[in-house]
């Protein structure tokens, strides 16, 4: 953490906010004279800024009556200034301190931010005492913040009055599904797998009646209580933490967990959960299986891992860790949070989000990184086109069905399709603005889709934002609603919910 210059230094005011959650009115430093102030700069696609909302809420118990944590959203992505998209995320990852959405990135330039995510402590008095960049250091912000207490204690200047909070989360229903990532069609046994991921737990559906055709299907089971946690146990006791990819192989579910930083593994004839031994996993956001091996998107580091099976080992395979879009040889070759992962024979597709591209990694033997569409870190938008030419906006997904790579284009709310001799992009469905409507593919509306998997001619989507799993008929691209019956939120989640 770096320190400060020598004098006080007055912090900028809050203004310039559009909109502010978890609170009634906007804040203002003068309101909050007497408390710590911590303010931390994000923006919501960023896997490295969701790390640090642990950190603030293990901060915000530590110093319940002294510390107040807020949010400054200032968005890299125009999906990301939209305040009913911020308002999501916040209830999605049970975010509860006050979040200012600087949509305009006026409270960012006032404060000479540079790179997400950085904090601010401000004293009691209102001048900046520390600053840092980048995920990590809780133990240099306790010290920090402990020290600024004692100081502000001794003088009797500490306000331990609690701030009034109204957390959004309170004013969002719940549902059957809520915020599913992932989504899993396996075609030889007519299940759908469903990565239901804020309720922390598996549902897995019917889909072999013929109904299926107008997107209904009927429950089966769900693998986990609904509870957050780190529970290896049998269906109804097991405990996840927001899981999303998946991959099947037999009887055995593999799940990324991802916010557990783990792989577990499902017995699906056992009916009981258990975690795989590996250590430094960070992020696991997706999984494709390969005969012994398990490949994993492993959005933190910037990586694809991989994982033996046989051995119980795990270590990096394609990307040095650098946040950057760089081809070539696996050993030197750049990623930017890839989040999605298709294998088709000896080529992984991979939805490389932050650099806002398809990549293609050629296995073994060959064990190149190829870009095959899409732009760059700070090059993205919504074209349709080849190679450099087409524009994405934060791919979170990707499948293979018939020689064809589709894409979840996450921010610009559409399905693609990419041929990946060509590296031609086109839009297969969705017209590029939120929202939720079915029916033919030019009319048909998506809200931040981030999921995708093929099977019976049909392309199952995980339309996160919509609480809902979509079906799109790839040959005469209608798309449809799944309705998945008797499916209900987990009792004890609901529970907790409400606490």
């Amino acid at each position: 953490m770096s320190e400060a210059a020598q004098g006080p230094i007055p912090a900028p005011p809050l203004d310039g906010a559009t909109g502010w959650l978890n609170v009634a009115a906007p804040l203002s430093l003068e309101a909050l004279r007497g408390k710590v102030v911590l303010l931390d700069f994000w923006t919501y696609g960023c896997v490295n800024c969701l790390h640090v909302q642990r950190d603030l809420k293990t901060l915000a118990a530590r110093f319940a009556t002294e510390l107040v944590v807020v949010g400054i959203h200032s968005p890299k992505f125009p999906n990301e200034r939209n305040h009913e998209n911020l308002t999501r995320v916040v209830v999605r990852y049970e975010i509860e301190h006050p979040v200012a959405n600087d949509a305009d990135h006026a409270i960012w330039r006032r404060y000479g931010v540079q790179a997400w995510p950085t904090r601010v402590i401000i004293d009691p008095a209102g001048h900046i005492v520390g600053t840092a960049m980048g995920e990590g250091n809780l133990a240099g912000f306790v010290d920090a913040i402990r020290a600024v207490v004692r100081v502000f204690d001794e003088r009797g200047e500490i306000n331990r009055a609690p701030l009034a909070l109204e957390p959004e989360r309170m004013r969002h229903p719940d549902r059957p599904l809520l915020y599913p990532g992932k989504v899993l069609a396996d075609e030889a046994g007519r299940r759908l797998f469903i990565a239901d991921s804020s309720h922390h737990r598996i549902v897995v559906a019917d889909i072999s009646s013929d109904p299926v055709v107008s997107g209904f299907s009927r429950i089966i089971t769900t693998i986990g209580s609904g509870i957050q946690g780190d529970t290896d146990a049998i269906f109804s006791q097991a405990r996840f933490h927001r899981p999303q990819g998946l991959a099947l192989d037999g009887d055995t579910l593999y799940v990324a967990d991802t916010e557990n930083n783990r792989i577990r593994a499902v017995d699906l004839q056992a009916g009981a959960v258990y975690t795989l031994d590996l250590p430094n996993l960070n992020s696991p956001w997706d999984l494709a299986l390969k005969t012994g091996i398990l490949l994993v998107a492993m959005a933190g580091p910037h990586q694809v891992w991989v994982v033996d099976l046989l051995h119980d080992r795990a270590y990096p395979y394609a990307g040095t860790g650098e946040e950057a879009r760089r081809d070539g040889d696996v050993r030197s070759a750049a990623f930017a949070q890839p989040s999605g992962l298709a294998l088709h024979h000896d080529t992984l597709y991979v939805a490389d989000a932050e650099s806002n591209c398809i990549r293609a990694v050629a296995l073994p033997p060959v064990n190149t990184v190829t870009t095959l569409s899409g732009g760059d870190l700070f090059e993205f938008g919504d074209r349709d086109g080849a190679g450099d030419r087409a524009r994405l906006q934060h791919p979170l997904g990707v499948a293979v069905h018939d020689g064809r790579v589709f894409i979840a284009d996450t921010y610009n709310h559409k399905i693609k399709v990419l041929d990946p001799a060509s590296g031609q992009v086109a839009t297969l469905a969705g017209t590029g603005v939120a929202g939720h409507a079915d029916g033919a593919a030019e009319r048909a509306q998506f809200n931040e889709p981030g999921g995708l998997s093929a099977a019976g001619g049909r392309l199952f989507v995980a339309d996160t934002n919509n609480h809902a799993i979509r079906s799109i008929d790839l040959a005469t691209g209608h798309v449809d609603t799944v309705v998945i019956e008797g499916l209900a939120p987990p009792a004890a989640w609901s529970y907790l919910r409400g606490r």
